[in-house]
């Protein structure tokens, strides 16, 4: 069973997911246990949900990515936890993923180099001459 933030039950932060296992691909049933719902629940909003769509075997095995377990997760807890309905959490879906993500500006770090000042050429210059000196 998936955790839930009270203050995200009423309407405030946003949802965080509980711990998933570090792997590339994950089955319906290790989905069903991670999530907490039978597998027929996860074919249905498989179909409800456009986002939603696992990569099928060579034997048609559902096989679902993490950023599918993730979105699950949340479907889950928009459904069962703050009672949407499923238009209701296709829209709240729709809506997060149309907000672009806000990302922290790059710092910018000093270059250093191996040769302990800013501008490496001239000791690169330097010591390609030494080398050709040993080499003549």
């Amino acid at each position: 069973m998936v955790p839930t933030n009270d203050s995200a039950a009423l309407g405030g932060e946003e949802f965080q997911p509980a711990q998933i296992p570090d792997k590339l691909f994950f089955k319906i049933g290790e989905v069903s246990n991670l999530v907490g719902v039978e597998a027929y629940v996860l074919r249905y909003w498989e179909s409800e949900f456009r986002g939603l769509s696992p990569k099928k075997s060579s034997t048609g095995q559902r096989m679902f990515r993490r950023k599918d377990v993730e979105l699950l997760l949340e479907i889950k807890h928009l459904l069962y936890d703050r009672k949407f309905t499923i238009e209701g959490a296709r829209k709240s879906l729709a809506d997060k993923s149309s907000k672009p993500a806000v990302k922290a500006a790059p710092k910018k770090v000093k270059q250093e180099s191996l040769f302990g000042s800013d501008d490496p050429i001239p000791e690169i210059r330097r010591q390609l001459a030494e080398i050709l000196k040993l080499m003549a």
